[in-house]
């Protein structure tokens, strides 16, 4: 049977690369999987960014399963009073800043980019993006028109027009944005850049741009939000509102979900002028906005981000070696720099090996990626950085 899995899995599914891990996971549990042969893997990367409660964590298993027995697809989104639906919407209310109130819900990243930027253009009239280079926003049309790198969009072009991207943390650069702007797209945390942060400063002045040229301001929260920054939002680092915030990745608990959120009056126009502005068949998964209500719940009643704050600092703290350049990010979205990409993908298929599932970064491939579960344990954390630490020894010359 796992034979024939292996092989259909080549013959059968679409690939994404020539070189995929092809490890055939049978069962999860907390910060492990485990393979066909019964070997044992701690997961440092969540299914990049998903997993914030590690797999199959009881609260939102049982709140699956709850959820499935009731009724799981009814209709469209947008026609139905569903209380799951409802019951996330009125949590992410409580939990968001007051100007952060309406919720519309989608399937995934790369939809709710999709749905903000029409929100903005919609909102404002306007026509032109402001990003920011090495961004990942995602692999639709139009998510990937705001992602900033040529090499991963070249080959799809003609992608959106008047898209400008600008270099991230630059703070004289963002003179760019004018009236004609309809809005500024960026992560908090830059993700496949390799952990990329930007200072106060830089925040500061693209919030102020904002609001003089009445630009929208869309914060990409779907790697860094939910608690992985070491703050419940990473948008709280720096103490500016977005307009527009978006979710997805862990939001959906291990379920595919997404969300872009801002307030009623930019909300409200996608209902008119054309009715449908925006429209999704699955958003909001009846099943899928449950999880995603477990999940959040857990992650603040333990209030997570002050273990991802601590657990970062050990990782930073343990993860000493003259072969490490550099470690980025904040929190549990972390990546370790080294010399060039054969170096990092030689350590990383050493901690493969060694049971251990970490990556590299879409445009950052000399970094190593650690993202593990938001209520990963100090024993584990101590396993991970000697793993790490004997794979950067056996490919050091």
């Amino acid at each position: 049977m796992a034979m024939n899995d292996r092989m259909n899995f080549y013959r059968h599914l679409g690939q994404t690369s020539s070189f995929p891990l092809a490890l055939e996971i049978v069962r999860a549990e907390g910060a492990y999987m485990y393979d066909a042969d019964g070997k044992e893997y701690l997961d440092l990367i969540s299914g990049i960014s998903v997993s914030a409660l590690g797999h199959v964590h009881p609260t939102v298993v049982r709140a699956v399963k709850a959820q499935a027995e009731k009724y799981m697809h009814l209709m469209v989104y947008g026609e139905f009073v569903q209380s799951p639906q409802v019951q996330l919407a009125l949590l992410l209310s409580e939990v968001l800043p007051h100007k952060l109130e309406q919720t519309f819900l989608v399937n995934s990243g790369s939809e709710a980019v999709e749905g903000a930027l029409k929100l903005a253009k919609r909102y404002t009239g306007r026509t032109q993006i402001v990003s920011f280079g090495n961004a990942y926003h995602g692999s639709s049309h139009g998510s990937l028109s705001v992602t900033g790198n040529e090499g991963l969009k070249r080959a799809f072009r003609p992608l959106l027009p008047e898209v400008y991207h600008l270099p991230f943390g630059d703070v004289d650069a963002l003179s760019h944005i004018s009236s004609e702007t309809a809005c500024v797209i960026v992560e908090t945390i830059q993700g496949e850049a390799g952990a990329v942060t930007a200072g106060q400063e830089f925040f500061t002045r693209l919030r102020q741009l904002c609001d003089d040229t009445g630009a929208l301001l869309i914060m990409d929260e779907i790697q860094a939000g939910m608690g992985r920054s070491g703050r419940m939002w990473a948008f709280e680092h720096y103490g500016h509102i977005p307009d527009i915030l978006i979710l997805a990745k862990s939001f959906g608990g291990g379920l595919p979900l997404g969300a872009f959120i801002s307030r009623k009056e930019i909300m409200h126009c996608l209902t008119h002028d054309p009715v449908l502005g925006h429209i999704t068949t699955f958003g909001g998964n009846a099943v899928c906005a449950a999880a995603s209500k477990a999940c959040l719940e857990t992650i603040i009643s333990n209030k997570l981000w002050e273990n991802a704050e601590r657990q970062g600092k050990r990782f930073r703290e343990r993860l000493v070696h003259p072969a490490i350049k550099n470690i980025r990010g904040m929190g549990l979205l972390m990546a370790l720099e080294f010399d060039s990409f054969d170096q990092c993908k030689a350590i990383i298929d050493t901690c493969i090996a060694k049971g251990l599932i970490t990556d590299w970064f879409l445009f950052a491939s000399h970094c190593l990626r650690i993202a593990p579960p938001l209520n990963i344990t100090d024993r584990d954390v101590e396993k991970a950085c000697d793993l790490i630490l004997e794979a950067i020894d056996q490919n050091s010359y």
